[in-house]
């Protein structure tokens, strides 16, 4: 495969894979790693991250159902904060397939309405059809087959209008869903549809949307009219390049279920046969349970009843030993969604704790630098303020460091209580040893100096005595505003901040000192 050179050779690639249905999932998947590996040249993040879903909506069409969910989490991060809305959109399609797998027909339908809430402008049609059409199925998983009807009626309408082949895939999803609901007639002039369709466009029906037919005419008693168009389905799958384990060994199944029907059961019993060998040369446990199944019910209509009960017993057993096997398989699928789930909150804490002082709980000087350049480059009304504490060196030298420490932290939470009163967006950090920093968004500098100055009060006022044994505790603060040098960087900013810091220690300590004041007196 030649790699895609540039973004947009790359972009129409993936949206090959994503928009177009294709029948050979594991070479879907080989290509989407390729192209991955191109946009990891290219340095496009948005691309790596279609690229990865690419790849997990291949894998669990494959059937693995763990690896694909482990790899949505790759991406999941990312297109959340990047708001991502296209991509978040066929993300929550794949979540609802996973959570109906699970057994958990709420939430899939939950993923399934947030992919189409998620669709805008930059949808493609095949998205908005596709997507509707997956909130169907979710509906009829559900068990609201009318709700279902009313998706699927909408998803019919924007594929006539856009004269989209994905039609051919709706009316074939609607009416396996009708079929399995027990509405075998509502199932059948669908499935009319989508064969009229077929010849009016001039389309060859894919093998398993003939299964569907066959199916569903098998359970009308249409058995001959079956037969023929399970033939055909074994005939079309055997020109095709379909790589879906299953896909042959169901399809013999169906065909000896119409064969049966007929009362061909020579014919019934040679199907079986060779759908039973598939089954074990390819390990199709949930296959040989249907298989087990119908044998019983093929030796009932021979008038086999002995060995028609002891089919039925083998394939009781084999049914509880599928049904323990898929119980394990979704566990460990919750296990990965849990586990990747759990390591990405304790990232999120991780990240969170290393912008964090451990004594104070304040933020610390990382999360400053991170956070207050984008701040001084925003809002015009920014002021920001540096706090230290008076004589705190007496504090640790007479008292000790313990105590230095508890008063480290009660002046932390009185800074911390004095911003989020009176300015919520703003926030304090520590910036090391007795000094903080106070960040106040949207605040002018009077407003600034009248704030600092109460949380200044407040400190001198408390009552310290039974940390300090009657030694003071008070601050200096010094301000600086964007608002008086409109130009400031966070370095010249800071430096401004702790000028008139030092004027507050040189003028005798506890008071504010800004550009536009010179200081509010400790006696006031």
């Amino acid at each position: 495969m030649e790699l895609p050179v540039d973004a947009d050779m790359l972009s129409a690639a993936l949206l090959d894979i994503e928009d177009k249905r294709s029948w050979d999932a594991r070479a879907e998947l080989a290509r989407a790693i390729l192209l991955e590996q191109a946009a990891q040249e290219l340095g496009d993040p948005l691309l790596i991250a279609r690229a990865r879903l690419c790849q997990a909506n291949m894998r669990m069409r494959d059937g693995d159902i763990t690896g694909a969910t482990e790899q949505i989490w790759q991406v999941h991060e990312w297109a959340v904060a990047n708001d991502a809305r296209v991509l978040l959109a066929r993300m929550h399609v794949l979540w609802s397939y996973i959570h109906q797998h699970l057994g958990d027909a709420e939430q899939g339908l939950e993923h399934a309405l947030l992919s189409v809430e998620l669709l805008d402008d930059e949808a493609t049609d095949h998205m908005h059809i596709w997507h509707r059409v997956k909130l169907a199925d979710a509906f009829w998983a559900a068990g609201s087959m009318d709700a279902a009807r009313v998706r699927y009626a909408q998803a019919e309408d924007l594929a006539v209008r856009s004269g989209s082949l994905a039609l051919l895939c709706l009316l074939n999803n609607q009416a396996f869903a009708e079929f399995d609901s027990g509405e075998t007639q509502r199932a059948e002039q669908v499935a009319g549809r989508l064969q009229h369709l077929a010849v009016e466009w001039d389309v060859r029906l894919e093998p398993d949307y003939l299964d569907t037919i066959g199916s569903i005419q098998v359970g009308n008693g249409s058995f001959a009219e079956a037969e023929a168009t399970m033939r055909l389905c074994i005939e079309r799958h055997g020109e095709g390049q379909h790589d879906r384990a299953d896909a042959l060994a169901g399809y013999l199944l169906t065909l000896a279920q119409a064969q049966r029907g007929r009362g061909a059961f020579d014919l019934a019993q040679q199907n079986l046969d060779e759908c039973r060998d598939l089954c074990v040369d390819r390990h199709l446990l949930d296959m040989l349970v249907r298989l087990h199944q119908e044998q019983a019910e093929l030796h009932a209509a021979r008038g086999e009843f002995a060995e028609a009960f002891a089919m039925h017993k083998t394939f009781f057993t084999a049914y509880q030993n599928l049904h323990s096997l898929q119980r394990e398989a979704r566990t460990r699928t919750r296990q990965a969604m849990f586990e990747t789930v759990e390591a990405r909150q304790e990232a999120e804490r991780f990240r969170e704790q290393a912008r964090r002082d451990p004594l104070t709980g304040l933020h610390n000087r990382r999360f400053v630098d991170e956070s207050l350049p984008t701040l001084i480059e925003t809002d015009p009304a920014l002021t920001i303020a540096l706090v230290d504490l008076d004589h705190f060196k007496q504090i640790n030298d007479r008292l000790s460091h313990n105590v230095g420490d508890q008063v480290l932290i009660r002046v932390a939470a009185m800074l911390a209580e004095g911003v989020a009163g009176a300015c919520p967006e703003g926030f304090a950090a520590r910036m090391g040893g007795e000094e903080f920093l106070i960040v106040l968004p949207g605040t002018t500098p009077g407003r600034a100096t009248a704030l600092l100055d109460g949380i200044r009060r407040t400190v001198r006022d408390h009552d310290w005595r039974d940390i300090t044994r009657g030694l003071p505790v008070t601050v200096s603060i010094g301000v600086a505003a964007i608002a008086d040098d409109p130009d400031a960087t966070q370095p010249t900013l800071l430096s401004t901040a702790d000028s008139h810091l030092y004027a507050a220690k040189h003028a005798g300590r506890d008071r504010v000192v800004s550009a536009a004041s010179r200081g509010y007196a400790s006696a006031a």
